[in-house]
């Protein structure tokens, strides 16, 4: 059914795209409707209380971290932040490993005290020299050879992508930091925490901050373009869904969770592996590399949170082919990916009056500081085009 009530703009999607875009245009006087399929804002970075009282990632964890001033200063006005060095493990061949590779994996390798100077000219000797790494194998096996590339890597993607590291972009091995010395941090950014009372709260207070804002959840995009007449249309979505699937799908990975939760009795002979009281694990997160294993990791949030609580919950993570019907969560960082990809990219560039916005509308990985700045950049350019609401 129409509605009467024509606005300025339509934005598909609650995620951090949507909610920025909306969180700026309706401070800059717009009248802006968000809409989503889910039953909920923050897309997949939304998180909850589970029954057993544990703050969790539902559709994965999501670890914030940037380089970028500006990101921490415009988000810090909706969220104090808690302090993290994510920690993550490998679990292979039954045993854990020190991971990302460090001097302390090396140890573990060799069973016994080194150096850093020993763990190098050990690298010297078994890297295979690629001048100009072009896929993910090439990118770890020039940095650190073969055995340490089939132990951590090359198992692990492939369950992940259903394609061979070799058949993948050098960026998704290459983003992992191989280190030589003992730092032990997952990731590489000067800036990691995440939002002291959770992204859904931190996101909730920019619905708050944004004037006339209207939210409508469990709706589809097809139907809110009918009943909100508008100037402008954000679209953060599938930039394929959008289009009809004209040329066809474009390849996606999705994922399927196992949620199980543990009480503090059952978590007392967990003790000796986890190394700390009420944890099922030792750190936030293990990779399981070995093809045997289904899933390929199991994440334990309440290790980044610090929530003090005499339980915990661990989220097994499956990944699956995707296909109508579930979540893509993933865009393929692959050659032939991004040729299906540029069909839909040149029908985009035709459409007046939309912008595509965020992962999954550019088709590209991004994290959650890049999906911030591209939505600010994207509403600067929109306010700076329509000129100041005359209707605020």
């Amino acid at each position: 059914m129409s509605s009467d009530r024509p606005i300025d703009f339509l934005i598909v999607g609650a995620g951090f795209s949507g909610l920025v875009i909306a969180e700026q245009l309706s401070n800059a006087g717009w009248k802006c409707v968000i809409v989503d399929k889910r039953p909920h804002v923050g897309g997949n970075a939304y998180d909850y209380r589970d029954e057993a009282g544990v703050l969790i990632h539902p559709y994965g964890p999501h670890y914030f971290r940037t380089n970028s001033p500006r990101i921490v200063d415009y988000l810090s006005r909706f969220t104090d932040w808690h302090p993290v060095e994510y920690q993550v493990k490998s679990f292979s061949e039954n045993r854990y490993w020190t991971f990302p590779i460090n001097l302390d994996t090396f140890e573990e390798l060799l069973g016994r005290p080194s150096t850093t100077e020993e763990f190098e000219s050990w690298l010297e000797e078994k890297r295979e020299p690629v001048e100009l790494p072009k896929n993910s194998e090439e990118v770890i096996v020039s940095q650190v050879g073969r055995e340490l590339y089939e132990r951590f890597f090359e198992g692990y993607t492939l369950k992940q992508w259903q394609r061979h590291p070799r058949d993948l972009d050098p960026s998704v091995c290459g983003r992992i930091p191989i280190r030589t010395n003992r730092d032990r941090r997952y990731l590489r950014e000067e800036f990691q925490a995440l939002p002291s009372e959770g992204y859904s709260t931190m996101f909730q207070r920019m619905i708050s901050a944004s004037p006339g804002l209207e939210v409508h959840l469990d709706l589809d995009f097809h139907e809110a373009k009918v009943r909100w007449p508008h100037r402008h249309l954000v679209f953060t979505g599938p930039i394929d869904e959008y289009f009809d699937r004209c040329y066809g799908p474009l390849p996606y990975r999705s994922l399927r969770f196992e949620h199980e939760s543990f009480t503090a009795e059952q978590l007392v002979e967990r003790e000796s592996i986890s190394g700390k009281r009420n944890h099922w694990q030792p750190e936030m997160q293990v990779n399981y590399p070995d093809a045997e294993v289904p899933f390929t990791r199991i994440v334990e949030m309440k290790h980044a949170t610090g929530q003090e609580i005499d339980a915990t919950t661990i989220v097994r993570e499956f990944p699956e082919a995707w296909e109508p019907g579930k979540e893509p969560f993933y865009p393929i960082p692959a050659e032939d990916a991004k040729a299906a990809y540029r069909r839909y990219a040149e029908l985009a560039e035709n459409e007046e009056n939309v912008s595509f916005v965020g992962r999954l509308a550019t088709y590209r990985y991004y994290n959650m500081d890049q999906v911030t700045g591209m939505a600010l950049t994207e509403a600067a350019k929109l306010i700076e085009r329509f000129g100041a609401a005359t209707h605020a």
